[in-house]
């Protein structure tokens, strides 16, 4: 059983910036992981995957403004916000497919707050 568990949520003003992290507590080599997030009152949204080859996929709220990586020394995915906007609002959850093979994301973190004002 892998555990996700998140970080670096806070509250911040629209135009800053955050650096999300989600720390696996297995190897993160090879495997598909992606961020998510629900504003309230809202159904959860994809924000941006990155594959098991490092490519990644973005929403295209957040093209341009949003950088997903993928440290696999440290079994860490970052999500780095910049250019923050108020509709960036929400609980924002990282995900991944274990074992490699798997087909959906089967597992997800408790989720780290970001609130933009």
């Amino acid at each position: 059983h892998v555990q996700l568990v998140e970080s670096g949520g806070g509250s911040v003003q629209a135009g800053g910036s955050l650096r999300l992290s989600c720390t696996a507590s297995g190897s993160t080599y090879r495997v598909c992981m992606g961020w998510f997030r629900q504003a309230p009152g809202k159904e959860r949204e994809g924000v941006a995957t990155i594959d098991r080859s490092h490519s990644t996929t973005y929403a295209d709220s957040v093209k341009g403004r949003f950088t997903i990586q993928k440290d696999n020394a440290k079994n860490t995915v970052y999500l780095h916000m910049n250019s923050l906007k108020v509709e960036d609002t929400g609980m924002y959850y990282c995900a991944a497919k274990y074992p490699t093979s798997a087909q959906n994301y089967n597992y997800w973190g408790q989720g780290t707050q970001v609130t933009v004002s």
